[in-house]
């Protein structure tokens, strides 16, 4: 179950006022695309620094073959992360999904990437990534991730814990699995197990968009480097 940020650090959460009950507009979200499981020992969620470490963003390494290590953690609550697929050429060994292009919110069965956005934030003795709401500022943000602990450095990259509840899924569209990742959970928090979707609503998704996405992750998959600056993912 998903936990509700602390109001130590409620300035980060301006207009998420929400404490109970979910907008319909939100959880009526219905979306063309399905969500389908991964391996998780494959993936590793990290808090990456920017520049000189004063912020950070979601990176998440996936080791797709054992032909090379991708990362390494060193450590524990929080644990240290060294993105060694940063140091070759890792076509084939890792992915890296580093902005909103490669992963996005889902819930049940409402697709939610344009109206929710990942962030990491850093507090006195922390690391969260929260899932602050873009659209509807009476919904509530929220903890989705936690290192467990504050870094010796601003620079480390530190790994992210899911709070319960929450994994990673693939984007799928019909029988066809796309390199997108959801950050997902299967129910709203404070919901019920019941399905809160309401079908055949879709908003701001069209089989255009569908067509472009897929082959835009078939050329990813082709070239990826270790300098790409969007998403290199799996086909």
């Amino acid at each position: 179950m998903a936990r509700y940020f602390p109001s130590a650090v409620a300035l980060v959460l301006v207009g998420a006022t929400g404490l109970t009950g979910w907008p319909s507009s939100v959880q009526a979200q219905g979306s063309l695309f399905t969500a389908a499981p991964v391996e998780q020992s494959r993936f590793i969620l990290v808090g990456a620094p920017i520049g000189k470490g004063e912020r950070s963003q979601l990176n998440i390494y996936e080791q797709r073959s054992s032909k090379r290590a991708c990362f390494a953690v060193d450590g524990s609550l929080p644990a240290v992360v060294d993105p060694l697929l940063a140091r070759f050429d890792f076509t084939g060994i890792c992915n890296r999904y580093i902005d909103g292009n490669g992963y996005s919110l889902r819930i049940g069965g409402d697709d939610l990437g344009t109206h929710y956005r990942l962030s990491v934030v850093r507090t006195d003795g922390d690391m969260h990534l929260l899932a602050n709401p873009t659209r509807d500022t009476s919904s509530p943000a929220l903890i989705v991730a936690r290192a467990g602990g504050a870094g010796v450095s601003s620079s480390d990259f530190l790994k992210l814990n899911f709070e319960p509840g929450w994994q990673l899924m693939r984007r799928q569209y019909g029988q066809r699995t796309l390199g997108h990742l959801y950050v997902f959970s299967e129910t709203w928090p404070g919901s019920s197990d019941e399905d809160v979707t309401a079908e055949g609503v879709v908003e701001e998704e069209t089989f255009e968009e569908v067509v472009v996405e897929e082959v835009a992750e078939e050329e990813t998959v082709e070239d990826i480097t270790p300098d790409a600056s969007t998403v290199e993912s799996a086909d």
